[in-house]
This record gives C-alpha cells, structure tokens and sequence, in this order.
C-alpha cells in the first residue's frame, strides 16, 4: 500500500521532548506552518508557557506532562491526540538526554535511566503511534537517532549505545510495516552537534562541563528536516555533512576514525569551565530553569552553522545524489583524519 503523508497546515503532529532543542524549535516551526499539535515534555509548566505562546498566534495545541520512559504516560499522549483531534499524522520521538565520561565511572542507575529515555522512549512511542495510525489511514513515525548511530565516541559510549538502539528498532519496524503493506513512513533522522541545551541537561561525570565537538549545527536544521519527512516518505536523514561524513567513515575506515576519536574527541568533549559538584542536569528529574530554550549559544570560539548544503540537497534529490554527496562526504572526513591544519579550525566551514 502506498504512503500518502498530509501537508503540514493539514497535520495533527505529536512531538515528544518539546520544551527544549529541537523539539521545542520543531513545534514552534510546525506552529507557524499550520500544523495542530499535541506536545509532550516532564515539565507541566513549561508545556503550559509553550501551549499559551502558540495558541496566542492561532495555532490549535494539546498538551500532555509525560515521561516517555514510562509506557502509561506514551499511552496517554496517544489518547489525548485522538480525543482531541481523532487522528495523529505525524509522531515525532525526540526526547532524549546523554550522559559524559568514561563508561566504567557511571553509574548503573544512570545507565538504566538515560536508556528508558533514549530508547524505550522510542519503543512506546512508536507503537502508540502504529496503533492509532493503522486504523486510520496512515502517517509518518520520526525518530530521532544521531550521527552516533552508526559510530560511537568516547565519553559518550551510553548515549552512542542507546542510539545505535534506536536505529537498529526503526529499521526493523520499517520493515515490518512495509511487509504487511501498512501506510506507514519511518524516517530516522541522524543529527550531527546541535546547539541545543544538549549538555546542560547531560549527566556528568567529568572534571571539566562537556562541550559539543565542531562542526556544530542549529536547530532549525534539524527542525526543517523534520517538517519536511513528516510529508515526504524518507528513510533516513543526515542533518549536516558531518553526520554523514561520520557514518561514512565509520564504515570505510573504522581504525583511522578510531586514532582520529582517541586524538581529539576527549579534548574536543571537554570545555575549559571545572564541573561543579552542586551542578544540576535533566536525566532523573527536569530542571525547570533550563526549559523553554532552543539554543544554548556558543561562544566565539565555537560556530554554528545555521544551515546544511548536504542536507538540503539529500532531501529533495534522487538516489543517486545522496550517494555522491556521501562519497564526498567520506572524502571529506579523509581529509579530516590527515590534516592537522583542519583540526585545529574546527571545521568552521560546515557543509
């Protein structure tokens, strides 16, 4: 059966982990091209600050205080959005958390949390999702993976493992639905550093405050890809040249990328700013102060590139685009991995 998705300013769209980031921005982008929304986040005021701003520019809003790690509260975002609008078109399972340091200094309790986010997170969502879309004509699932996906980094091994999980339990729902002809899309969308509030919610357990590794990239491109697989059937999405340059590279050259992570990505993880033992983070209990934020700003040192060449060419070209673009990209991390010079720039030029 084919997949016929809904334009946006017809969609009723769940997004999860909406106060912040990249939901927070994918909601108020959603808003603004007509879309109805049902809006899921822990912080019920929050949600309620968010719902107040999009109502008061005319935009039809749900709201639903849930933890996505429990499958009672996924159950009631599915029940809110059909009692509200009867059907959802496009689910989105964006929240997430990460934590920093060495896998063996973390403890098993965190571990166990950051994958009831990360990944069963996912799990009930998805499946709430294929329960009310099947009944009711079909729409788009999108997960939120990572450019960690298909490669893992040090420091990051736990969040690495949840989202390598993530892509491994979307492609093989993919598969099922395709097989017994349900209309349903998957997208799995793979990001590359986002300035998000990303490390200011993470766990950590190192010395020094984390850092995102360069190239970083805004929300807002994540955002557009989002919208733009909610109506178009893709399977995955590379939000920024360096994500495919690191899934590309990871498969070609998985030892140089490996000395290339061991070289940098401990430094490159770690600001200059000590850790404070009083610091908060957003792993086991949300920290209102940090809600309704998109970006956490970066200094001078650190560039965001407020749009993707590669990825706003990958999602509208033919298959055979995608594949020259990911050939180039692979060139591109070869020349990484042997040019000091570039390494030192920290990739300022995004592509």
């Amino acid at each position: 059966m084919s997949v016929q998705l809904r334009k946006i300013d017809e969609q009723v769209m769940v997004i999860t982990g909406a106060t912040s980031g990249i939901g927070l921005t994918t909601a108020r982008m959603a808003a603004e091209q007509g879309a109805k929304l049902v809006l899921a986040a822990r912080n019920g005021e929050a949600l309620d600050q968010l719902a107040g701003e999009l109502r008061r520019k005319g935009t039809q809003v749900a709201t639903v205080t849930a933890d996505v790690g429990k499958a009672e509260d996924v159950a009631r975002i599915g029940s809110t959005a059909m009692e509200r609008f009867g059907r959802i078109d496009t689910w989105v399972n964006n929240a997430g958390i990460s934590i920093f340091g060495r896998n063996e200094d973390v403890a098993l309790e965190d571990m166990q949390r950051l994958f009831q986010t990360n990944y069963w997170g996912v799990v009930h969502g998805s499946l709430e999702a294929v329960k009310h879309m099947k009944a009711r004509g079909g729409g788009a699932i999108i997960n939120l993976g990572s450019e960690l996906s298909e490669r893992a980094v040090p420091l990051q091994g736990l969040y690495s493992a949840s989202k390598h999980a993530v892509k491994a339990f979307t492609d093989a729902l993919r598969m099922e639905l395709e097989k017994e002809g349900a209309p349903l899309a998957v997208t799995l969308i793979k990001p590359a550093a986002i300035d998000t509030m990303f490390t200011v919610h993470a766990k950590n357990y190192m010395e020094k405050e984390p850092a995102l590794p360069p190239p970083i990239y805004a929300p807002e491109v994540v955002a557009n890809a989002i919208i733009y697989a909610a109506q178009h059937r893709k399977r995955d999405v590379y939000v920024g040249g360096a994500s495919k340059a690191i899934a590309s590279s990871g498969f070609a050259m998985p030892r140089a990328l490996d000395k290339f992570m061991n070289a940098s990505m401990f430094k490159q993880q770690q600001s200059d700013v000590p850790s404070s033992p009083n610091r908060k983070d957003a792993l086991h209990e949300f920290d209102p102060r940090n809600e309704l934020r998109q970006r956490q700003g970066m200094d001078d040192k650190h560039h965001v590139a407020e749009s993707s060449a590669y990825t706003s060419v990958s999602l509208r070209a033919n298959k055979i685009m995608p594949a020259l673009l990911g050939a180039g990209a692979l060139f591109a991390a070869w020349k990484l991995i042997q040019s000091p010079s570039l390494r030192r720039n920290h990739l300022r030029s995004a592509f």
